[in-house]
């Protein structure tokens, strides 16, 4: 049987403890206790970074995904403004074209009513003189009142 002393600094007796199975079962079953405890600390913590590690992974993956759509829809986007563009230029020539069109038939319409006006000019003129060498005056004349 081992025998602890507790001592004191005092005077007082010292008074044997004896330690008992029971003793020892409870520590024995205490150690236990905390590797358990510690086991489970452990697993828990492991469990844990699984979990967060597998987050992780699913999110680098969605990013991905994410990432890869916006380049392909920036690449859309891209093609239909170059399209636009085109079109755009299209139909800007084909504009200038008709405003270009519309200038020579007016530049035509000017020209025609030229030729009338010089041809009507003459006629005056011609008659004007006809009127002259015969003495004649107009019938029309002063026919606007």
């Amino acid at each position: 049987m081992a025998y602890t002393l507790l001592a004191q600094e005092t005077s007082v007796p010292v008074v044997p403890v004896k330690k008992t199975s029971v003793d020892r079962d409870l520590a024995l079953a205490e150690v236990e206790k905390e590797k358990k405890a510690s086991f489970i600390s452990a697993w828990e913590d492991g469990e844990k970074a699984k979990a967060e590690n597998k987050a992780q992974r699913k999110i680098a993956v969605i990013a991905s995904w994410e990432n890869s759509k916006k380049a392909t829809k920036e690449a859309e986007l891209k093609k239909i403004e170059e399209q636009l563009e085109k079109k755009k230029a299209v139909y800007g020539e084909k504009m200038k074209n008709k405003m270009a069109m519309i200038h020579k038939q007016a530049d035509e319409k000017k020209a025609v009513i030229e030729a009338r006006r010089g041809e009507e000019v003459l006629k005056a003129e011609e008659t004007a003189a006809k009127y002259h060498a015969t003495g004649n005056i107009p019938k029309k004349f002063l026919g606007w009142f």
